[in-house]
């Protein structure tokens, strides 16, 4: 009986002891997170000023590392020369020999760089385009093609991850004459994501570097195909969510819906109002994160969809509010990761982005 008490005394210690751990475990995580909260939403707000001194700091606290760590890593490889290195998986292509044939597959991760690919027999342009998922005049403009039909045997061609132009940055270019000179809104560069900046708040360029300008014209070139533009006036309807969305405001459609981009860009220098798509009830309004969107509205409609309204320079909402289509929400701006006065448009479907452009009427 006294064993069985010793026992029982014992597990009531040990439990005591997890919830003692747990609870010091969870106050030390909470208090770790609000600490970088606050250090990266103070780095954000000064958008840039403290870089340097954070990247110094950074670089200074890995010299010291390397210096102290440096010895006892080189002992430990030194005292077992035999220690086989695992490489690095390469999983760009995989090829199954599925008996009577054998495939290739073609990872599915977006391509970034440029490619050389070899002219074969049979092919012509168009079907090299297709191939890659790129137009016609990503092809001829990069590759100085004199006409569709200018390509033999044998040649090698640069083909481009999207649509577009690559640009080599000279002095005194910004992302906003560089847009210019293609056609396409600043916007466009910047949401790229293999894009990079020498500095991320004022998207400021290094002389040298280059940039894919997607859906980029060549200068005094026609494409073979025009783009098309959309300027909608908003109407007003129903008041609860029907699935049937329409324009959430009026200007030029700059951006269109892509892997890496899920909405599209509606830009207007006049900065209109911005309107309910569809009936819903409000359950983001504001700026509650750093995570390029600015000030924001989210709409959920109550079938399924949520539209998000980003960028936005004034809200006339609150969550949990319930408005109906048509109902002025907020006015267009350019806060967050923005380069001009523009609205971000997403719909969502059970959390999956959807092309806006199927949905709106």
């Amino acid at each position: 009986m006294q064993k069985s008490s010793i026992w029982l005394d014992f597990w009531q210690f040990l439990c005591c002891l997890g919830r003692y751990g747990t609870l010091r475990l969870a106050k030390i995580i909470s208090f770790f997170e609000t600490g970088k909260s606050g250090i990266a939403t103070k780095l954000y707000h000064q958008r840039g000023r403290y870089s340097r001194p954070f990247m110094h700091s950074g670089m200074a606290f890995l010299v010291v590392g390397g210096i102290t760590l440096g010895p006892v890593l080189i002992a430990e490889n030194l005292s077992n020369p035999w220690k086989q290195i695992e490489a690095a998986p390469m999983t760009l292509t995989s090829v199954e020999n599925t008996g009577d044939e054998t495939t290739t597959q073609i990872s599915a991760k977006p391509r970034s760089e440029v490619v050389e690919y070899e002219v074969q027999s049979g092919d012509t342009v168009s079907t090299i385009a297709e191939k890659f998922g790129i137009s016609v005049d990503t092809i001829r403009w990069e590759n100085n093609l004199t006409s569709i039909k200018d390509i033999k045997l044998g040649q090698k061609l640069r083909i481009l991850p999207v649509t577009g132009i690559l640009h080599k940055v000279t002095y005194g270019e910004t992302i906003y004459t560089i847009a210019k000179k293609y056609q396409v809104d600043a916007q466009v560069i910047v949401d790229w994501p293999y894009n990079s900046f020498a500095n991320d708040e004022t998207f400021a360029l290094a002389t040298g570097q280059t940039l894919i300008v997607p859906d980029g014209v060549k200068p005094k070139e026609v494409p073979t195909i025009p783009r098309i533009y959309y300027a909608q006036t908003p109407t007003a309807g129903t008041i609860t969510g029907t699935g049937q969305f329409v324009w959430p405001t009026q200007g030029q459609m700059t951006q269109f819906f892509s892997w890496y981009h899920k909405a599209i860009d509606v830009a207007n220098h006049a900065a209109p109002p911005v309107i309910a798509a569809d009936s819903g009830t409000v359950i983001v309004a504001g700026w509650p994160s750093n995570d390029g969107y600015g000030n924001r509205i989210m709409i959920n409609h109550g079938n399924g969809y949520v539209t998000l309204y980003g960028h936005l320079q004034q809200i006339y909402v609150t969550a949990g509010e319930k408005v109906v289509r048509g109902q002025t929400i907020g006015k267009m701006g350019s806060t967050g990761r923005s380069t001009g006065t523009h609205l971000h448009f997403e719909i969502r479907v059970n959390g999956a982005c959807q092309n806006p452009l199927a949905y709106l009427k």
